[in-house]
Parts: C-alpha cells; structure tokens; sequence
C-alpha cells in the first residue's frame, strides 16, 4: 500500500508549529508495512488543498490530510477535500448525533460549520476533540492537533497494510563517503534498501521483508566498519 500526507496549516509554512503529525504518522504507517511516498505542507487554501489532494489521489492508494478541521475560518480543509473528488460541502446528520451523544456540546450550542462534511464521506468520530473527521474516496481527513489525529487514526489505522519490513542500524564511526564502497558491496550481495544518515556518527539503515536478509546484511556490514562504541 503507498500512500501521501498532506498537512494543511500556514503556522507549518511559517516555521510557528513543527510537523510533528507528519513524523508520528510516517513512523505508525511504516511500521504497518505502508510506504510512505510523498509528505508536503500546503497553506490554509481550498485552491491549494484540493489540487495537492487531487494530484496524490491519482497517484497513491490513499492519502491522509491532517489539520484545518473546525468551524473557524481558516479551517477549510474539508472544503479542499470535497473540491478535490467533486462533491459540495454539507451538514452530516450522523456528525451531528456523534457530537450530541458522544461530547457535552448540543446541537444549538456548535459553531455553524463545525459538524460540515463532503457529501457521502463516512464519518470518523473525534474522539478526543469536537470537530468531526472523514473519509472519502481513500482520502482521509483527521484533526491537526495531535492528540485528535492520534486518536483518530487508531479507530481506522487497521485499514492501512502492507507487506511487513524490517529494520536495522549500523552505526559507524567514518565519513559517509568513505563508506561508499561497502554500501555498494551490501546492496549487490543483499536483497535490502540502504540509507545513510550522517551525525555525530554515521547511521545505516538496512531493511527489507525477509528478516533473515536484513539481519545478515547488517552482520556483514558490522564486520567491515569501524563500530560506533555503545
């Protein structure tokens, strides 16, 4: 299964807020066996929603929006959304019942807006917050506050799979370019990805779906660098 992320909020663009969703996300979904192929942050625009939104739906199984929900006025990610599969905007009856029965808001007391859903998405209730989350045509639509999308996406996290990968890290105390050789000499002996990731050391990681494979490649690299002392 590959899929993209899509964080709507000008305080990412702006440096105000760290995408932490993006990460926490990225992580869950790999370690479900997803690939994660296209992470971007776009601003608080419908125009702007919709096209990412419908350039990552043509391309990848399913794509995960986070931030914009509500009723206030940069929250137009739900707007976006429905641009971008062709459907307006309109109040959802099951939302409405959802927040009545389920939080201590009446119907009366919600800001106009707050329970507005793309016409025929299905409903994913908040479970931690107010304003609702939805799906549609593979595309899911969950709060910007962590703790929201957290929630959120455990009640749908068993409709994301893939084939499981494994992983380890060798961490070397060299120059990641002289490194180069034996990261050649890895990938033509094992059926692996590699990545270097410079710091204080050099860390790679190997990974793959045989568990086996990925083990050896990491032994094999282990016995031809120069081992960061733990």
């Amino acid at each position: 299964m590959r899929v993209a992320l899509v964080t709507v909020g000008d305080e990412i663009l702006s440096g105000d807020t760290v995408n932490t969703n993006a990460a926490w996300l990225g992580e869950r979904l790999s370690e479900r066996g997803v690939s994660v192929e296209r992470v971007v942050v776009v601003p608080d625009r419908v125009a702007d929603i919709a096209r990412e939104v419908n350039e990552a739906l043509a391309e990848y199984d399913a794509v995960l929006v986070t931030g914009g929900l509500g009723p206030t006025h940069d929250d137009l990610t739900m707007e976006g959304v429905a641009a971008a599969v062709g459907v307006p905007v309109e109040e959802h009856p099951e939302a409405v019942a959802w927040v009545e029965e389920h939080s201590d808001y009446e119907y009366a007391d919600l800001v106009p807006g707050t329970t507005h859903l793309p016409r025929g998405a299905r409903l994913l209730p908040n479970e931690a917050g107010v304003a609702p989350g939805a799906e549609i045509e593979g595309v899911y639509v969950l709060p910007g506050v962590p703790e929201e999308m957290k929630a959120m996406f455990d009640h749908v996290a068993d409709e994301f799979s893939g084939e499981p990968r494994h992983r380890r890290i060798v961490d070397a105390d060299e120059p990641e370019s002289a490194l180069l050789d034996r990261i050649d000499g890895l990938r033509e002996r094992f059926d692996v990805t590699v990545g270097s990731y410079p710091g204080d050391h050099v860390s790679v990681t190997i990974q793959g779906p045989d568990e086996d494979e990925v083990e050896d490649a990491a032994a094999w690299l282990r016995e031809r660098v120069d081992a960061v002392e733990q």
